[in-house]
């Protein structure tokens, strides 16, 4: 049967299609204006905002950071421009050790590059870039930069570097930078410093490097520089120059530093030396040290473990957080505290018969027999434990404890570095808190106070607390703040300013009786039972000082034997001193560890020091011990020039109307 189309129906379905296909694009054409609409009239700024911020990229510039020099201009820290080869582990694409072993076949990468590398990368945040090799050479960055393509992720990079060029010396003074971790990042997000180290991977980390970090970084600069859409860099539209960081000028004589360093050796110990008058530090040495250059990079596993678990400690700063008894270079304060309190005269004396006997315990001075007949002046000059037993129980702790602490004993410095420890100055309070879980130790006993009196006990101050409290008997109770940067130098102007301007306080004290202190210290190095005549034998100044030898670990009333006790638990030699007597312009303590006697020890190397600061003397060098036959003898060393030796002081002339006569020489 034949069927017939229907025309009419299908023409129908035939508009009816073709309206909604019109319908869905005029729908869809809609749309697009919509967008447009949205994008280019209500979105306009917005967008035109970020298309500009990738047409324009803002770069940092990254300031030159502040030179450290010494009181005579002598670079102790500087700057230096190098190539360095970073990793930005975000971005690789291939797995990091493929990576770097590919990069060793067109660069030199050690096994220590690839160690410090890793630490450093559990360090950084995974954003940042990491390097992998610093100081590249020129045909090394030459070889990188042709096969750049094949390494996505990885850059070579110019940077400034840090470099110490004296390597150990004064390293605990002027510390080292390092590279900002996560926890220092976080801190300068925190106080809103983060911008201006944009660009900046170091910062300091110890020293005056540290302390001085907001002086010596500088503020960074910025360019706008027009790029493509592939970031090439067209042109700079403006820039914004960096200011550099300050200068600092430091109160160290590079020069003394390196005498005094010389002098300790192989010696564990610690010296400070400080100029009265302006509480300028000379010399700041704590040994062993460590080279900083080593921190710059990155420092490697093996040397990072190598300082942190040597038995000598290279990496603690002795004169800051090294705390010990002081021995009797605390007995000229104690006099002093007797003489200003009312609790001896000069002319009051004791018969010593070797021992002081207290509650049925007896005291044993380090002189068998005693020191017969001794006066203020021969207790201080021939340091006679006896007299000072006495002394100490007749005034009690809490005298003590409020006179020495006028004088910085058991209290921050100030000096300009971190981590300053308070050391221990005793007293009942002090015991009480010390030992407030064990209520039968919280009392204070009369035994607790002799020990004291001479130096022991609960005595521990640092090197700094111990040279600024000389310093400030030699500057006749006027306190100066010690520092180490005398002069901070602005980046811009060169504008100088001081940072101690001026005194802290006078301690109130009668004149009289620190120049009879001052007198009893003279006979220390110039008396012929002086405990320092031996080393300052035949110097051609006047010099005032104290010995002390101090114990490491009871005795528990055994006889002192070096020989039978372990090497680090013998006895630390210490020696204070000013000179010239009269007129002070160096005040020192210094302490070797675990070697015995401070005359023995510790006043040759002061004796060194002064030397150089007053003369110019430097020590002679060591012999050679198999010289080679026919060989040409070294050079001299050039003689410096020297100002002329100081005269004697009027103070010294009237040292022998108040000693008594002199027995056998004793050692301290």
């Amino acid at each position: 049967m034949t069927e017939f189309k229907d025309n009419d129906r299908e023409i129908h379905q035939f508009r009816m299609r073709l309206t909604a296909l019109v319908g869905l694009v005029f729908i869809c054409f809609g749309l697009l204006v919509a967008r447009f609409v949205w994008l280019q009239v209500l979105q306009h700024d917005k967008f035109a905002l970020q298309a500009e911020g990738n047409r324009i990229a803002l770069v940092p510039i990254v300031p030159n950071r502040g030179l450290i020099v010494d009181r005579n201009g002598v670079v102790l820290a500087r700057n230096y421009s190098a190539y360095t080869l970073e990793i930005t582990p975000s971005k690789l694409q291939s797995n990091m050790e493929s990576v770097i072993d590919e990069l060793a076949k067109l660069v030199t990468i050690e096994q220590r590059d690839r160690r410090r590398f890793k630490r450093l990368l559990e360090e950084s945040r995974s954003f940042a870039s990491v390097p992998l090799r610093t100081r590249l050479t020129d045909d090394e960055v030459a070889r990188f930069t042709a096969q750049r393509f094949r390494f996505p992720g990885v850059e070579v990079q110019a940077r400034l570097f840090r470099q110490y060029p004296l390597g150990e010396t004064a390293s605990h003074v002027i510390g080292y930078i390092g590279r900002i971790n996560q926890k220092e990042a976080a801190r300068l997000e925190e106080e809103g410093l983060d911008a201006n180290y944009n660009g900046t991977e170091h910062m300091g980390k110890e020293g005056v490097e540290k302390k001085y970090e907001s002086y010596l970084h500088g503020t960074t600069g910025y360019e706008q520089v027009e790029r493509t859409a592939g970031g090439r860099a067209i042109r700079t539209l403006s820039r914004t120059a960096p200011t550099p960081g300050s200068n600092l000028i430091l109160s160290i004589d590079i020069e003394l530093q390196k005498v005094v360093e010389e002098a300790f050796g192989e010696n564990r110990g610690a010296l400070v030396a400080i100029e009265p008058s302006t509480g300028d530090v000379l010399a700041y040495v704590s040994r062993p040290g460590y080279d900083p250059n080593l921190f710059v990079d990155g420092i490697d596993t093996q040397s990072w473990n190598e300082l942190n678990t040597s038995l000598d400690k290279p990496l603690m700063n002795r004169p800051l957080s090294g705390t010990y008894p002081p021995g009797s270079t605390f007995k000229p304060f104690m006099s002093l505290a007797a003489l200003e309190l009312g609790f001896r005269k000069p002319s009051d004396a004791i018969r010593d018969p070797g021992f002081f006997m207290l509650g049925g315990h007896r005291f044993n001075d380090d002189k068998p027999g005693g020191h017969g007949y001794v006066d203020m002046y021969r207790s201080i000059a021939e340091s006679c434990d006896t007299y000072y037993y006495q002394l100490g129980n007749e005034m009690g702790i809490d005298n003590i404890a409020n006179f020495m602490g006028q004088f910085g004993f058991g209290h921050p410095t100030g000096i300009d570095l971190e981590h300053e420890k308070t050391g221990v100055l005793p007293s009942k309070e002090w015991k009480a808190k010390r030992f407030a879980r064990n209520r039968a130790a919280q009392k204070w006993v009369g035994g607790d106070t002799i020990s004291v009196s001479i130096g022991q006990g609960f005595n521990n101050y640092s090197m700094i607390q111990l040279a600024h409290a000389v310093s400030t008997l030699a500057n006749n109770g006027v306190v100066m703040k010690p520092h180490l940067v005398k002069i901070i130098e602005d980046g811009a102007t060169k504008q100088r300013s001081l940072t101690v301007p001026k005194e802290t306080k006078r301690i109130p004290l009668k004149q009289e009786n620190i120049d009879f202190i001052k007198r009893a210290m003279v006979g220390v190095t110039q008396e012929a039972y002086g405990t320092g005549r031996r080393a300052f034998a035949g110097a051609e100044y006047i010099s005032a000082g104290k010995t002390g030898t101090a114990q490491v670990i009871g005795l528990k009333g055994q006889k002192y034997n070096a020989h039978a006790i372990d090497e680090r638990h013998r006895d630390n030699a210490l020696y204070v001193a000013f000179a010239p007597a009269d007129k002070p312009t160096i005040a020192l303590a210094l302490i070797v560890e675990n070697v015995g006697f401070g005359a023995s020890f510790a006043a040759p190397i002061a004796r060194k020091a002064i030397d150089y600061h007053l003369l110019g003397k430097r020590p002679a060098p060591p012999k050679p011990k198999d010289p080679v036959p026919g060989a040409p003898a070294a050079p001299a060393a050039p003689k410096p020039t020297a100002p002329a030796a100081q005269p004697a002081a009027p103070i010294i002339q009237a040292a022998a109307a108040v000693s008594a006569p002199a027995p056998a020489t004793r050692k301290e």
